[in-house]
């Protein structure tokens, strides 16, 4: 028997609808609020690593993800130059029988999320946020900003980088760190060439092609910004290529297709990592909210997601509460450091590089393969 019997969720994003999924599935009652007043993304796509499936498997998802996606081997990596160097395969030692690696636009998975979400039972309230919480010790009292109040056993929030929540249950302890890093993005047509994903190192940035479907990739373009650096939306599209121009080849021609500023998805790259424990009575955070990692192991989201699929379990078994989150933390808090603190570390490397610096201790290459083989074990 559940140890909750119902539960709020903050945030539509990937780890809220997700972990709305989860709870439902244990025949907790589940409302979600979301303060945007629908649940469309922007951006272009995401990429979902062999331990992604195996944790979107657990709620019926992955398939879907599959069928909607492309499924590719690895990345093929080159120089910038765009001379093909050597092949990465990547491992589907986590989900066996699943494609190593998943691409898909992110309006599609959201997509998967809030259908499978509605699908199970949960109640969704959007253009809501919560004005204040109030734990009782066997309740929460939410109210919510329309004015409505609520009482629930249990409350999570997954409401991003700039988590409301997390001020709320700890103040300013932890804040989105920029890294150095911007990184952009751009939707291209998928030529038949493409068959892997493909990397391109430059001597101050780095290129990446992910397919997202059979005739459809996004180019991805990291670079060193100054930080707070803005740029008018109606340029973005000419400081991409600019951005681009030491690239020859292939990226070269993609780089001339870089036409529609609306296009362009320009990020600074955050990280932000949240002490133990997580949680404060009866509300928890999870996803970015609490682990948000830059993008180097390409597994901001596949943590968000097992985040969620874990709790989900935990709290539809017959433990005792204070059991079930001490569990959670004892599962999720190490794995999900070593993924903020190595993504950090690869690029912390490529700043350097990108410097001049030499550092004889730098291995990025081998940090990216070592943590990859050891996200895909058992959590």
């Amino acid at each position: 028997m559940s140890v909750v019997s119902n539960a709020l969720v903050i945030g539509g994003g990937i780890g809220g609808l997700t972990v709305a999924i989860a709870l439902r599935q244990q025949g907790i009652a589940v409302d979600l609020v979301e303060i945007k007043p629908d649940l469309s993304v922007y951006g272009v796509g995401i990429i979902q690593p062999n331990n992604t499936l195996r944790a979107l498997d657990k709620v019926g998802l992955a398939h879907k993800c599959i069928e909607l996606g492309a499924a590719f081997p690895g990345w093929r990596i080159h120089n910038a130059a765009g001379n093909f160097l050597f092949d990465a395969p990547a491992t589907d030692s986590a989900a066996p029988g699943m494609p190593p690696i998943n691409g898909i636009t992110r309006p599609l998975l959201h997509q998967i999320l809030t259908e499978g979400a509605r699908d199970a039972g949960t109640r969704i309230q959007l253009g809501t946020s919560v004005a204040t919480l109030n734990d009782r010790g066997d309740h929460v009292l939410v109210r919510f900003s329309d004015g409505r109040t609520a009482d629930y056993d249990f409350v999570v929030g997954s409401d991003g980088v700039y988590s409301d929540t997390r001020r709320r249950l700890f103040g300013d302890i932890v804040r989105p760190r920029y890294s150095g890093q911007c990184v952009w993005r751009y939707n291209l047509a998928r030529p038949s060439r493409v068959e892997w994903g493909e990397l391109y190192f430059g001597p101050d940035s780095k290129v990446g092609l992910v397919p997202l479907s059979t005739d459809l990739m996004y180019l991805f373009l990291v670079t060193a910004e100054p930080e707070g650096a803005r740029y008018p939306q109606s340029e973005l599209a000419a400081l991409m290529r600019a951005r681009l121009g030491y690239y020859e080849g292939f990226v070269a021609e993609l780089a001339g297709q870089i036409t529609e500023p609306s296009g362009v998805i320009l990020k600074p790259i955050e990280s932000v990592l949240l002490p133990a424990p997580w949680m404060t009575g009866r509300t928890i955070i999870i996803g970015d909210a609490a682990h948000a990692s830059t993008p180097h192991l390409a597994q901001g989201a596949a943590m968000a997601i097992e985040d969620a699929v874990l709790l989900g379990e935990l709290l539809g078994d017959d433990r005792s509460l204070d059991a079930a989150l001490e569990e959670f933390m004892r599962r999720r808090f190490d794995r999900t450091r070593y993924v903020v603190e190595s993504s950090q570390q690869i690029l912390t490397w490529e700043l350097e590089q990108w410097a001049g610096i030499h550092n004889p201790a730098a291995r990025p290459g081998e940090l990216l393969h070592e943590a990859t083989l050891a996200l895909m074990e058992p959590y």
